[in-house]
């Protein structure tokens, strides 16, 4: 393989000082600009194809991004939208007044003393290899501010666009195996899921299509129309590539990122792993019905296969929780059909060998009302909520935190989002306080103030 010094050797003038040196940081990132690529035909003349040269670069990034690495080698978000109530999930209360109790019962979990809602009997089975989070809390009642606590690790600013933790992830680690970092399953559920003020190259990969769909198949992940293999492969030149979309994509991204975007896009096109990676056909046909022929199930079983084959951060949202009337119709309609493929989700990954390297959180906005209203719903309510983390490092068959015994407010232990945020960045390797620029030159942490959650870890 030729090394990155000879490319840059072979790129200079014989007089210039810096030949036969190691390529500095600045200028291997303009060698890798769009410009310089309209001279990769060059070097495919001396033996080198760009995809050879994309292959390079990222073998040379990903030395150095998995010397950082922690005990989690990649993430799976799963996010409720809606805000679920704790009281019919993770934190029944059945010695509660039937008013706060609610209309459902509960089932035994394999943690002593623990009981789940009684829609989750499967996922019951596997709590002995989940950390429950019973301690949430926030102050925020709107979805919106909620959302965005929960996937930046920040409360809501007028003056700043926080990232998500996921383009956090792909900042600070990159791809994996010519795959992109972060990848959103179907597509990315909110604004507060993209990549704040980092630049666009770091926000998500969306499939732009429902796994679930009989015709499933990913978005911009084929060939352009009357380019074969052959002739792809061939093409020396990113820019003959790109140029015909390059006038659009101008008018829908930041030029600095486009760079990047062409690189990432290009390495994938060209890979047949990476394309398989999004090719669910490929899973056994047994294993599809076990996680369910539905949207949990299919979505869930193609985040395992996306962290197999090395996505870093998956970020999946499934289903609708605002219960504000009929919360128990709620539950019954959206989550039998999570409770199944969750529960595989973590027995397939325990069975792969993939639970200890890959931290599986899922997550709602906030939490629901301690009473049932009129309409037999729960409204909205941050001040406790719950949620459930395994993997990555993390103990199994715990409860951190309580709440009181209405689900009304943290008893012991209370949870922010900044805390959870750390934890989650603290098993990656990612130290949480590290600044990161923001526009005007500021630096901003990656978390602000939260802590790392020590007594649930390993």
């Amino acid at each position: 393989m030729v090394k990155p010094t000879v490319l840059l050797t072979l790129a200079m003038k014989p007089s210039d000082p810096l030949r036969g040196k190691a390529p500095s940081p600045a200028i291997r990132h303009r060698l890798s600009s769009r410009r310089d690529f309209m001279h990769v035909g060059l070097l495919g003349g001396l033996g080198l194809t760009l995809p050879q040269l994309l292959r390079l670069e990222a073998e040379a990034a990903q030395k150095h991004y998995e010397s950082k690495e922690g005990a989690a080698k990649s993430v799976i978000h799963i996010f409720l939208p809606g805000g679920m109530a704790q009281q019919e999930s993770w934190d029944p209360k059945p010695y509660s007044p039937i008013e706060y109790r609610g209309p459902m019962g509960s089932v035994d979990t394999k943690i002593t003393g623990v009981r789940f809602g009684e829609m989750f009997k499967h996922t019951a089975g596997v709590s002995d290899k989940l950390v429950v989070l019973n301690s949430l809390t926030h102050g925020e009642a709107a979805h919106e501010r909620g959302v965005h606590n929960m996937f930046t690790g920040y409360r809501p600013s007028p003056a700043l666009s926080y990232p998500s933790l996921g383009s956090v992830v792909s900042h600070e680690f990159g791809p994996r195996a010519n795959l992109p970092p972060y990848v959103c399953v179907p597509n990315q559920p909110n604004e507060f899921a993209g990549s704040g003020y980092l630049s666009s190259a770091f926000g998500p990969f969306s499939l732009g299509n429902d796994p679930a769909n009989g015709k499933f198949t990913v978005r911009d992940l084929s060939l352009p129309g009357g380019i074969d293999e052959g002739r792809f492969a061939k093409r020396r030149s990113l820019l003959e590539t790109v140029d015909a979309h390059f006038k659009e994509a101008e008018k829908s991204d930041a030029l600095d990122a486009m760079d990047t975007f062409y690189q990432r896009a290009y390495g994938l096109i060209s890979s047949q792993q990476a394309r398989e990676a999004f090719d669910i056909n490929k899973e056994p046909a047994k294993l599809r019905d076990e996680y369910g022929r539905n949207q949990a199930g299919q979505r869930l079983l193609m985040a395992r296969r996306l962290v197999e084959a090395g996505v870093r951060f998956v970020s999946v949202t499934y289903g609708g929780w605002d219960h504000h009337d009929n919360v128990k119709n709620g539950f019954q309609r959206q989550a039998p059909a999570l409770d199944v493929a969750f529960a595989r989700l973590i027995r397939d990954l325990d069975e792969r060998g993939l639970l200890d390297s890959t931290l599986v959180m899922l997550t709602s906005e906030f939490g629901r009302t301690p009473k049932i209203n009129k309409t037999a719903g729960r409204d909205h309510w941050p001040k406790v909520f719950s949620g459930l983390l395994a993997g990555g490092g993390l103990g199994k068959g715990l409860v951190y935190g309580k709440s009181d015994s209405l689900a009304a407010e943290p008893e012991e232990d209370p949870v922010s989002p900044e805390d959870l945020a750390t934890t989650v960045y603290n098993q990656l390797g990612i130290v949480a306080d590290k600044e990161l620029m923001a526009p005007g030159d500021r630096p901003i942490e990656i978390v602000d103030g939260g802590k790392v959650i020590s007594d649930i870890l390993a």
